[in-house]
């Protein structure tokens, strides 16, 4: 790539200072299309410039995005873990992150249970349902164990524990590790589930209601909410993030560079 203008290095420099960092994955996006760059260190910004959130929560977001199994971006993982860490965050932190957001293939089982109540009764088999709450005392135990462990109940779970007790007892202790172990403060788990199950490789809608109704209990403000909805956005960034690279091969590899 050639020599930046004046006005990319004016425009790399304000992103250091906007967003605390500079990658090497920008520099070939503002060579080719400074407006597009300056577009979305515009957009980008926003939360940096006027947000609440603590920086390394921040990062934490991005990290959740990128890494979640949705996604799985590597480099993005890579990079903001790196500015989390200049931010004091600790191993244990970004690891509670990685845990936190571990358990968002639990949705295969909450989206596909209803359906599969759903058309077990349309094919004339309801009756072989077990119903929530006929399981007895062991159902009550596991469902007050969930309750006390991640603080909420959600009728999401009801038909999980009625169909596979013994299922949602293994997933209970499992996504209950970074509560009872973790570190950070419970309005930023839910903000982490907020994240992934909102994204744009997910937008999953039930959860991201329960996790906004848990963070407006925990005391969430309706300004960090939104500022993690911001955040979350920016996702859509590694269409051209990958895709540039990509596109400066083949154009060198058919002489059009």
């Amino acid at each position: 790539m050639s020599e930046l203008s004046p006005r990319q290095r004016a425009l790399k420099e304000a992103f250091t200072e906007a967003r605390g960092y500079w990658s090497p994955v920008w520099d070939q996006v503002l060579a080719l299309d400074p407006d597009f760059f300056e577009a979305y260190l515009n957009f980008s910004a926003v939360p940096w410039r006027h947000g609440v959130l603590e920086p390394k929560v921040r990062e934490f977001i991005y990290i959740a995005i990128d890494a979640s199994t949705t996604h799985l971006h590597a480099a993005g993982t890579r990079t903001h873990m790196r500015n989390a860490l200049h931010l004091g965050a600790t191993r244990q932190e970004i690891m509670e992150v990685l845990q936190l957001i571990s358990v968002l293939g639990i949705h295969s089982v909450t989206d596909g249970v209803p359906i599969l109540v759903e058309e077990m009764a349309a094919a004339g088999r309801g009756a072989e349902m077990p119903q929530p709450g006929a399981g007895g005392e062991r159902e009550a135990q596991l469902k007050a164990e969930f309750t006390a462990a991640r603080g909420y109940w959600s009728e999401l779970w009801d038909h999980v524990l009625a169909l596979s007790p013994d299922f949602f007892e293994a997933y209970m202790h499992f996504s209950s590790v970074p509560w009872r172990h973790g570190m950070l403060e419970p309005k930023v788990k839910e903000f982490i589930y907020i994240a992934i199950d909102a994204a744009t490789t997910h937008l999953y809608a039930p959860g991201t209601r329960v996790h906004i109704r848990n963070a407006i209990r925990l005391g969430a403000t309706r300004q960090e909410i939104m500022e993690v909805l911001e955040l979350t956005s920016v996702l859509g960034i590694h269409s051209t993030t990958h895709g540039v690279p990509i596109l400066l091969e083949e154009l060198q590899a058919t002489g059009k560079s």
